[in-house]
Parts: C-alpha cells; sequence; structure tokens
C-alpha cells in the first residue's frame, strides 16, 4: 500500500518509469521502407536488433498503431536504412502519421525493389519470416538477403527521449 491507501503492485512498473529506466539504454535508428508497387512506404523504428548470423535473421518491433505496418508487411519486401547522425530531421519526418513521408526524401530501389534512402550509414534488405504479439507492439522476424554499409559516418541515436550522436 502507498500513503493514501492503495494497493501498489510492486511488480508491474507504470509506463513513464519504463520509458525513464529503459531511456537509459541507447539505440540507433532506423527508417524500414518498402514500395508497394505504387508508391514508397516508411517509418522511423529505434528497435532494430541483430538476431542471428546462421541464418541471417535481425528483428524489429513496430508499434500496434502503425497505419505504415500493415502497408509494408503487405509490400513484403523491406530495407531497414540505417541513419546517419545528421539525419536527424528524417527521423522526424518518417515518425510523423499519415502526411507524405517521402515528399523531398532522396532515395534509390535497393535490390529488393524497396527504398533505399539517400545519406543512409547502412542499408539491410529483408523479407518478414514471422510475426509475435508482444503487448502494443509486434516483434517481426526478418531474414536478411542483401546489406551495405558506409564506412566513416556516425549513427544518429536515440537516448533518454533525445537524438543525439556518438563520441568514441
Amino acid at each position: 500500500m502507498n500513503a493514501d491507501n492503495v494497493v501498489v503492485d510492486a511488480g508491474i512498473p507504470a509506463p513513464a518509469d519504463l520509458r525513464r529506466v529503459l531511456g537509459h539504454f541507447a539505440t540507433g535508428v532506423a527508417v524500414i521502407a518498402a514500395h508497394d508497387g505504387t508508391r514508397p512506404l516508411g517509418f522511423t523504428c529505434q528497435s532494430v536488433v541483430s538476431v542471428s548470423l546462421d541464418p541471417p535473421y535481425v528483428s524489429f518491433c513496430p508499434a500496434k498503431s502503425s497505419t505504415s505496418w500493415p502497408l509494408l508487411r503487405a509490400a513484403g519486401a523491406l530495407c531497414i536504412n540505417i541513419l546517419a547522425q545528421e539525419q536527424s530531421a528524417l527521423c522526424r519526418q518518417f515518425a510523423v502519421s499519415g502526411a507524405d513521408k517521402f515528399a523531398g526524401v532522396e532515395w534509390d530501389r535497393a535490390g529488393n525493389g524497396a527504398p533505399a534512402l539517400a545519406g543512409a550509414l547502412a542499408q539491410i534488405e529483408v523479407t518478414v519470416e514471422l510475426e509475435h504479439d508482444a503487448g502494443d507492439h509486434t516483434v517481426v522476424l526478418a531474414r536478411i538477403g542483401d546489406l551495405r554499409a558506409t564506412e566513416g559516418g556516425e549513427p544518429l541515436l536515440f537516448y533518454k527521449g533525445g537524438f543525439g550522436g556518438f563520441t568514441a
């Protein structure tokens, strides 16, 4: 019980506490992109994780509230664009809902047809293998088909609610 005689379940942290504490873990930022045959699609994601080298898998976690994810899933071929430090505006552009996220964005088609964003540190071409329900998000396991990186750049990082760079 707390001071107001309200029973508090100590085993379930409040969302604000989760954000505050887990925000201490710096993550890279990516734009997950696809092309549906008519238009490019994408959303910002900070939950990209390397899963396995053999077979080559990554995972990412779109929010269940995402209106973009069902469209990307239907497109099939995806490109995970790992953003560079100077791409924070691009990160914000792809984080909004309902707008033309590709307005003014320079991109080419990756080998699998998905949008590869100009200036990204790396691109990972993937196909979705499976999805798992995970509360207010979905865990997506994707098989890597091809990948490439630009050497010498610095990553865009998300840390404690803000964007920044990396200093060794």
